[in-house]
């Protein structure tokens, strides 16, 4: 009997950490999606203040953000360097991450 209740507690403890490692590998995804949003926006909102592409630069930082599945909440712009943050929504919480994108130094 004392074995069964030690079996069963060991799988209980298992599948606690299997389930706490889904969510933080799912936590990981998010956020580099959300980092690769933040990037592709910047680098099109910066093409966009060079010139490079027709359109407002923080207009297109927005479509590029949300084409990928984020929404750009920030976006400002010193001459050619654009500073964008997006963010997407993972459950109760909301991951923002912020990029630079502009001419080389």
């Amino acid at each position: 009997m004392a074995g069964t209740v030690a079996s069963a507690g060991i799988a209980a403890i298992g599948a606690a950490v299997i389930v706490a490692a889904a969510g933080m590998g799912a936590a990981s995804v998010v956020a580099q999606r959300v980092a690769g949003a933040a990037d592709a926006a910047a680098l099109a909102a910066a093409d966009a203040a060079s010139g490079a592409v027709l359109g407002a630069p923080c207009d297109r930082a927005a479509e590029v953000a949300s084409a990928m599945g984020a929404r750009a909440h920030a976006c400002e712009l010193a001459e050619l360097i654009a500073t964008v943050s997006v963010s997407v929504p993972f459950g109760a919480f909301e991951v923002t991450a912020t990029a630079r994108a502009g001419p080389p130094p």
